[in-house]
């Protein structure tokens, strides 16, 4: 996989942003990027959000300047569109689009499944295009985005990175068959760190421990052991040796997560059905 470039872990500054910036869909995600942008400067006069049932917080936005469910005739050319609807209704919703795209336009979709082919086929008018998948730690700007062009130039790729890198950091990519495996990894891996939190906790009461101090050392173990992975230059191989005492108790544990047939095989086994699955839902 070659990255084009990534984030540096800096926030982008939005506040020079130019030109009229459109939501398509503010559910979670779309909700998440639109208050990303806000918090980093872009001005809310700027935005137009397009979401037939946005929640009292979007609905609020209006206030300060945003424009909710505008005419979309009305808009004129957009610098950028953000697409983040659900995949299913994509191709009722891209058509109504086209009054506002314009060669100069970059579309950036965050819609699972949704190829740049379909993106160019239902748009039918000439743009850049940005397939993104990111993950639900957007929520709290810690998200991971992965992106692919098409027939963006580098100042258009630049805009989409720094309107991505609003909700945490961006890996761009050139080969859009890579998604699926992306999306397997980091658009469904906080379901499976969830998991081991559920199952940690569920073991731990069967050690006997109280079902709530089980729960609540689990839950704190996997959030700290994730920040520490953050935080440090090591890499995820390096601190679990560190851990690790020859003979002691977490060897112990080890043994048996690390077996044949443990965490590594069933985590492969996983990842290749989400990425099957991702296939199958493109089409």
């Amino acid at each position: 996989m070659r990255a084009a470039h990534h984030s540096t872990g800096e926030s982008p500054d939005l506040h020079d942003f130019a030109g009229r910036l459109v939501l398509v869909g503010a559910g979670k995600m779309g909700g998440a990027l639109l208050e990303g942008w806000l918090r980093l400067g872009l001005d809310p006069r700027k935005v137009a959000v397009i979401e037939p049932s946005p929640s009292a917080q979007i609905s609020a936005l209006a206030a300060r300047g945003v424009q909710i469910n505008p005419d979309v005739q009305t808009l004129g050319q957009a610098a950028a569109v953000v697409i983040a609807v659900k995949p299913q209704i994509a191709a009722q919703v891209m058509p109504a689009l086209t009054p506002i795209i314009a060669a100069s336009t970059v579309v950036v979709s965050i819609m699972a499944g949704k190829t740049l082919q379909f993106l160019a086929a239902t748009l039918s008018a000439p743009c850049a295009l940005v397939r993104a998948m990111p993950n639900t730690p957007a929520a709290i700007g810690r998200g991971i985005t992965v992106a692919v062009p098409l027939n963006a130039s580098a100042t258009q790729r630049d805009l989409a990175h720094r309107l991505l890198a609003a909700t945490g950091s961006v890996e761009w990519i050139a080969d859009e068959a890579l998604m699926d495996a992306v999306t397997a990894v980091s658009g469904s891996g906080p379901a499976y760190v969830f998991l081991l939190a559920e199952a940690l906790a569920q073991a731990g009461t069967a050690a006997g421990l109280p079902a709530p101090l089980a729960q609540k050392l689990a839950r704190e173990t996997v959030a700290g052991a994730g920040e520490l992975l953050h935080r440090s230059d090591l890499d995820a191989a390096t601190l679990r040796q560190n851990v690790t005492s020859r003979g002691g108790t977490t060897a112990a544990a080890l043994d048996v997560l690390m077996a044949d047939d443990g965490v590594a095989a069933l985590l492969q086994r996983a990842v290749a059905a989400a990425t099957r699955r991702s296939r199958e839902l493109a089409g």
